[in-house]
């Protein structure tokens, strides 16, 4: 009965229902199964440490009366736990049928028979026990999934019971009126034993966060924005997926569209992330400040044809060193928009808008503004997944700079954008599609790791399809 809570834990996650999703995760039939295996196999190695409650009753034994019993202190020694057939349950959740399970078990026995008290040890086999359930699946107000049972029903095939000690002899000749009965207690405490373990991972989802911290400055929102979708064949859950700056819970000035995950059945797991998403994350970068920086000249590569002093400047803004001669500077980088990412058929662009303040730094460390330069610039990229990593290429499509402010007077910016455009292309992408196509690997989940992933772009957003191994040992 455990083995379905074990195939629900694996969809524990849990932003304000009604909203689009940022974020689509489809549970495949492939991953169900694969799923029901891996409960399977687990639950075998655990079944031995589940609690068993105290069995007790009376048991009449025609005219010689009734015998009052209890079996108590009861561990699982063996069992035998065959494959569970599981499937979803359409516009319900998920239904599972177990037959075949043998369990046997050792515990202590007491009887009271009128004046006579006795005890001792008892084996106990159960046979072809057998439940069938449906597990419902849904949403609460604070967007956490809720699960709750709505039908279980359970038998027990046979049972076989030996005692051993005391006066246990006397007793053998008794076991047929023994047997039924407690036959009958183990089967009428299957599915309250079941229901009990639903409600415990019902309660452990409503006490659920719905917002993880990722980084030091940025968390991420992920309530369920609508209950789950449950089809003969899927799982659909749709999450906020929206990222915010820890201090400042800001919503960005863009709402997330709708899309339609495309559905996978070769795979056991889809993923779709929107460009909401992901722009999320740079909006609260954005809006939190930390999208600036400021740049020294010590920072800049010694073999470089351009330092930030006024003397190297001077090949550009010829009036520069003439008023600020032979004196360091200083460039504050910051954007001056939220960066935005756009999904295209396999195609991501960036768009990016900033400015550098330039400064020169007096001998006594004061900053002395003199210009301003503003740029403007997009990057493509495709990307792949292979081998268990992230790879593609970056490529940049257009850059501009242009004179935003002087202190100085005016100049012109043609040369300086053309040197930017030759940064960009001969330093810095070589050293970032380097990396790429090396690859990123793709991080583990708890004990979950993908394989056999893909990467396709779409309108809109990028949907990943993918097996997974899940290691539970330990």
């Amino acid at each position: 009965m455990m083995y379905l809570t074990l195939l629900i834990l694996p969809c524990l996650a849990a932003v304000t229902l009604g909203s689009n999703p940022g974020i689509q995760v489809a549970l495949t039939n492939k991953g169900l199964q694969y799923g029901a295996r891996v409960g399977a196999d687990l639950l075998q190695t655990k079944i031995t440490t589940v609690p068993i409650p105290q069995v007790s009753g009376s048991v009449s034994l025609g005219p010689l009366g009734s015998v009052q019993y209890a079996l108590s202190e009861m561990k699982v020694v063996k069992v035998n736990l065959p494959l569970p057939t599981v499937g979803f349950s359409e516009g319900t959740g998920v239904k599972a049928d177990l037959s075949g399970l043998n369990i046997a078990v050792s515990g202590r026995w007491n009887t009271h028979y009128h004046i006579i008290r006795d005890g001792g040890t008892f084996d106990l086999a159960v046979f072809r026990i057998g439940t069938d359930s449906v597990v419902k699946l849904g949403s609460d107000s604070k967007g956490h999934l809720s699960v709750s049972s709505v039908q279980c029903s359970s038998s027990v095939g046979d049972i076989q019971i030996s005692f051993h000690g005391g006066a246990s002899f006397i007793f053998k000749s008794f076991v047929k009126y023994f047997k039924p009965e407690i036959q009958s207690k183990i089967q009428q405490n299957i599915c309250p034993l079941f229901e009990e373990s639903i409600q415990d991972v019902e309660k452990y989802l409503a006490g659920m966060k719905v917002s993880f911290q990722v980084t030091p400055t940025l968390l991420i929102d992920m309530p369920l924005v609508s209950p789950p979708m449950v089809q003969t064949s899927n799982l659909n859950l749709s999450f906020k997926g929206e990222f915010y700056d820890v201090k400042k819970h800001t919503e960005p000035p863009f709402v997330a569209d709708p899309f339609q995950l495309p559905q996978q059945d070769g795979f056991m797991v889809s993923l779709g992330m929107s460009e909401f998403t992901l722009n999320s994350a740079t909006f609260a970068y954005f809006s939190g400040g930390k999208f600036q920086i400021n740049i020294t000249d010590k920072m800049i590569p010694p073999e470089s044809p351009i330092h930030l002093t006024t003397t190297s400047f001077g090949a550009f803004v010829p009036q520069l060193p003439q008023m600020y001669p032979n004196m360091q500077m200083l460039f504050h980088v910051y954007a001056t928009e939220t960066p935005m990412f756009s999904f295209l058929p396999d195609n991501v662009t960036l768009s990016l808008s900033a400015s550098a303040k330039a400064y020169v730094i007096e001998q006594n460390s004061s900053l002395v503004p003199v210009f301003r330069l503003d740029t403007n610039a997009s990057f493509s990229g495709r990307f792949l997944l292979e081998g268990g990593k992230l790879k593609g290429s970056l490529m940049l499509n257009n850059v501009t700079l242009t004179l935003g402010a002087s202190e100085v007077g005016t100049f012109q910016t043609g040369t300086l954008q053309y040197m930017l455009r030759m940064a960009m292309n001969v330093a810095v992408l070589p050293k970032v599609n380097e990396k790429l196509k090396a690859g990123i690997p793709l991080p583990a989940i708890g004990h979950v790791q993908w394989v056999n992933s893909m990467l396709k772009v779409k309108k809109g957003f990028v949907a990943v399809a993918t097996d997974a191994n899940v290691s539970y040992e330990g």
